[in-house]
């Protein structure tokens, strides 16, 4: 029997020719990730075991970026912490207010994470990595301090879900509304424990940053995992990024799968996913007019120059609407300056959007945007629980970028050709 690329990835990470679903497995870790949220526990846990020393102080990244610039003291000791564990450890891919960005999108800029990497982090969008094909998944801050003393981390093979996208897509369509159609199909438990892997020729035209946003976005069907085989897109994309050798790893054709989905993606409409679920995701055709309160563009899941981009060209020559706030997250330093030589933030400016810096900011709740009692938003983002974005009467819909600016201008729910057309 063949193996999958998630197969082989641990196969090799643990020294074994050869693991199959069930199996548990110690493997060697490329990189282990902490946030300013859960690396202080692990720190802590870190220093009550006594360690002295860190694995590898190249393969471990702790970035500041869910609460900052910093909201309150709290919050402000966390960073401390992490920055003080740095230097202590020399730890060399640390990154804080200044040079940050959103963790899964800063580590792939910054060519910390490659293809065939091993990647773990106290974060559960962690499976952000795959689009690179890597297996990269999220882990508990325990787990992330054992990983920082040994290097290793234990696991059990995950089953794996093959998932076959065929067909030209619509105009406003784009990898999150191909995962938020997944998830939809299948449930939040619908990959539980399993590797969800992408493909078809649909995907093999897939933009990298749309490829991101499907992996980043594995977690809300429940899976360990998501995957893409790595072609000649993700290698112009790491090219020049690091100069650590990467291998490549590809799912033999007799590979075993516990189910198999083909999905005609011609049929499918920009996606918005109601709450309180993103498998409550539904065809834009079914939620225009929902008026809203707030739009959020960025994240680790919509938050790189191509997702600004695509807001900015809605947003060009429109004004927000008076009823809405629109905050617009560049995920990191090198996307902020590159929106702003290209003029997409007099495009926001003129709309009367706000520029927020890098931060994950209103994503979970945290700052920079959070939503009042009865309030509603349309939002980027990965998710859309009860009290993610702020008061627990709050409503939150997830969609594309498109979508998203189209919906500030109108004050509700709009389709993006409605403003396309408008303009021509």
């Amino acid at each position: 029997m063949g193996m999958t690329i998630t197969e082989k990835i641990l196969a090799f990470q643990c020294g074994q020719n050869a693991v199959s679903p069930g199996e548990l497995i110690n493997a060697k870790v490329d990189v282990a990730l902490g946030n300013d949220i859960t690396a202080p526990i692990a720190i802590d846990i870190f220093e009550k075991s006594g360690a002295k020393n860190v694995f590898d102080k190249e393969k471990i990244a702790l970035i500041a970026d869910h609460f900052i610039p910093a909201k309150d003291i709290k919050s402000a000791q966390q960073v401390k912490q992490l920055r003080e564990f740095s230097r202590k450890h020399q730890i060399t891919s640390y990154f804080e207010q200044g040079r940050v960005g959103v963790e899964h999108v800063l580590l792939p800029e910054k060519g910390i994470v490659l293809p065939g990497d091993l990647v773990i982090g106290a974060d559960s969008h962690t499976c952000t990595y795959g689009a690179l094909g890597a297996f990269s998944t999220g882990v508990g801050s325990t787990d992330l301090a054992a990983a920082m003393i040994t290097g290793e981390v234990w696991f059990k093979v995950p089953e794996s879900i093959k998932f076959i996208y065929h067909g030209k897509l619509n105009e406003f369509v784009s990898g999150k509304d191909l995962i938020l159609y997944t998830i939809g199909m299948i449930g939040v438990d619908g990959a539980r424990y399993m590797a969800m892997e992408f493909t078809g020729e649909t995907v093999s035209e897939l933009s990298m940053d749309s490829r991101f946003t499907m992996a980043n976005m594995a977690i809300e069907a429940g899976a360990k995992n998501g995957i893409f085989e790595p072609d000649d897109k993700t290698k112009q994309y790491v090219d020049g990024k690091s100069s650590r050798k990467f291998k490549e790893y590809f799912s033999d054709k007799n590979a075993r799968y516990i189910e198999t989905y083909e999905i005609n993606c011609g049929k499918i409409e920009p996606q918005v996913a109601f709450p309180h679920l993103p498998e409550n995701s539904k065809p834009i055709s079914e939620a225009i007019g929902i008026p809203i309160d707030q739009v959020v563009v960025g994240s680790c899941t919509n938050g790189r120059y191509s997702d600004i981009k695509e807001a900015a060209d809605i947003l060009r020559g429109n004004k927000i609407h008076p009823d809405v706030r629109m905050i617009i997250l560049p995920a990191t330093q090198l996307i902020y300056n590159q929106a702003l030589k290209d003029g997409l933030f007099q495009v926001f400016l003129d709309a009367e959007a706000i520029i927020s810096p890098p931060t994950c900011g209103p994503c979970l709740g945290g700052h920079m945007g959070v939503l009042a009692d009865g309030e509603r938003a349309i939002a980027t983002t990965n998710r859309n629980f009860v009290g993610r974005m702020g008061h627990t009467k709050s409503e939150i819909y997830l969609s594309n970028p498109a979508v998203a600016a189209a919906s500030a201008i109108k004050g509700k729910i709009t389709h993006p050709e409605e403003i396309v057309s408008q303009g021509n």
